[in-house]
């Protein structure tokens, strides 16, 4: 079985990048400060619920019925309970989620779990970690959440995959659950209603797509200001739209960060004295297009961050601080603490953010279509052949390519419609108002793939630019960008397919753009 030297301790924040580990064999480590918060979450939920005026006291989900059934007794046996949290959330459809983003979902809720707010036994803690140093990855079906109670659905049919029911994937083969934990050395997860109802009552595959899509919209979100360079120093452009007086009576700090990023990367250069006064938009307002985009992300960057660092569950169980505590509106405890009913797996916070990114990614993904537009015609691009084809009409060049870019562009604006104001009654009106967070999430996934595939097909246009004609890069750090395409894709010449070489020029550009 494979295995990682990377560690993620469940103690500290998370952060986009261990969401990426996630996707690979990892450590996870359960401290033994994390071990005490959930083993002392454990004792309060014994003790509210058998203690002392425990058999007057309801506990949601440990002995009652689920969402509008809440006021029906649940089952009485606590193995029982979990089958009973389980079964019914069995209706998803659809393909599968990519493994990546469960295993990143689940790396969230036990991050989530381990916290010690939720009641869990440490055993759940301690085999959810476990799964992480193999490659086992529950099969979730993409669709049947609303992201309300959390995301039942999707994090029902993981849970059940971790107990050895339902399918899984191990080493990237699809099976049945039970085959996959054996194989990777796992047992099935023994649950209470109470462990049960914790793993699927939160937002964790909302949250870890979002993130996820986050951190590849900031990636091509580099990656495009880099082209951006490249493509003003490759034609020449004069570089006064970028002058840092101008961006500073904008008045927006996006822009003026971003004019301050092109400005380095294009120092060093000189322009070609052949442009006209003003260029395209496509030019002349990138720094304040990139700008609007980097203030728009900084603040999905501060949703996120929330999101990573809180906990989404329902009930969650505090310890007590005096006599009094446990007394209030919907809490009910003593002395020794409390357990509180309330809305903290409402994913509204992540729907709001992964439509403001949908938006950000579909104004990103036009921009990188805009400039390989230019690029290849003629009449704007300082007299390069059309399609940047060696020899035009016996060979293509770039028109395939940027035919696939503007397909891409009407996907992305197809699928930019917000999500999170789509709310629809459901459960008996129990979920009267729900965010639609995880569709809006998976969906920004989705764009932020695209946009990459966008941000590569420009690259690959600047890089057969550079081979008909454009002149040398002025810059040092654009020649340098030019060098490690070119290095990387040989010139179109002749025609070949192109898939291969936009995947190829998406790579290079990830590892460009993060740190």
């Amino acid at each position: 079985m494979l295995t990682s030297t990377d560690t993620v301790p469940l103690s500290g924040p998370l952060d986009a990048a261990a969401l990426r580990r996630a996707a690979h064999p990892l450590t996870v480590t359960v401290d033994e400060e994390a071990r005490a918060r959930v083993e002392r979450g454990r004792r309060l939920f014994h003790a509210l619920r058998h203690g002392p005026g425990g058999a007057d006291r309801r506990i949601y989900g440990a002995d009652t019925g689920f969402g509008a059934l809440v006021g029906y007794a649940g089952r009485t046996d606590d193995a029982d309970q979990c089958d009973n949290t389980l079964a019914h959330l069995g209706a998803g459809q659809g393909p599968d989620l990519a493994p990546g983003i469960v295993r990143a979902a689940l790396l969230l809720r036990t991050r989530s779990l381990a916290q010690g707010f939720s009641g869990v036994s440490a055993e759940v803690v301690d085999r959810l970690a476990a799964m992480f140093a193999t490659t086992f990855a529950p099969a979730v079906p993409r669709y049947g959440s609303v992201g309300a109670s959390g995301d039942l659905i999707p994090l029902a049919y993981a849970t059940q995959a971790l107990r050895g029911r339902g399918h899984a994937y191990l080493d990237g083969d699809r099976m049945p659950a039970g085959e996959a934990l054996t194989a990777a050395g796992l047992r099935p997860l023994v649950l209470d209603g109470r462990d049960a109802l914790a793993l699927v009552n939160g937002t964790s595959v909302t949250t870890a797509a979002t993130a996820l899509a986050l951190d590849s919209v900031r990636a091509a979100h580099r990656s495009l200001t880099a082209l951006s360079c490249l493509l003003t120093d490759l034609l020449g452009c004069d570089t006064g739209f970028l002058d840092a007086d101008l961006l500073r009576a904008y008045g927006h700090p996006g822009a003026v960060d971003v004019g301050g990023r092109m400005r380095q990367a294009l120092a060093g250069g000189a322009p070609s004295g052949t442009r006209p006064l003003q260029e395209p938009y496509s030019i002349r307002c990138a720094p304040q297009l990139l700008g609007a985009a980097e203030d728009a992300l900084r603040h999905v960057d501060g949703v996120v961050a929330a999101d990573l660092g809180g906990i989404s569950d329902n009930p969650l169980f505090f310890p007590g601080t005096g006599p009094d505590a446990g007394l209030g509106t919907g809490t009910e405890g003593a002395g020794e603490g409390k357990v509180v009913h309330g809305g903290n797996f409402f994913g509204q916070p992540a729907a709001f953010a992964a439509d403001l990114l949908a938006s950000v990614t579909a104004q990103l993904g036009n921009l990188a279509e805009r400039q390989l537009d230019l690029l290849v015609d003629p009449a704007r691009n300082g007299g390069l052949p059309p399609m940047l084809a060696t020899e035009p009409g016996a060979q293509h060049g770039l028109q395939g390519v940027q035919l696939a870019t503007t397909a891409f562009v009407a996907e992305i604006r197809r699928a930019a419609t917000p999500a999170g104001m789509q709310s629809l009654p459901t459960n008996l009106h129990n979920q009267d108002v729900v965010p639609f967070g995880t569709q809006a999430a998976l969906r920004a996934h989705d764009m932020a793939e695209l946009l990459g595939l966008l941000c590569g097909s420009l690259a690959l246009g600047l890089r057969q630019a550079a081979h008909v004609g454009a002149r040398r890069p002025t810059a040092p750090r654009c020649g340098e960008l030019l060098d490690a395409l070119a290095d990387a894709i040989p010139p179109v010449d002749p025609d070949r397919p192109l898939d291969s070489d936009v995947r190829t020029a998406v790579r290079l550009l990830v590892r460009y753009a993060r740190p």
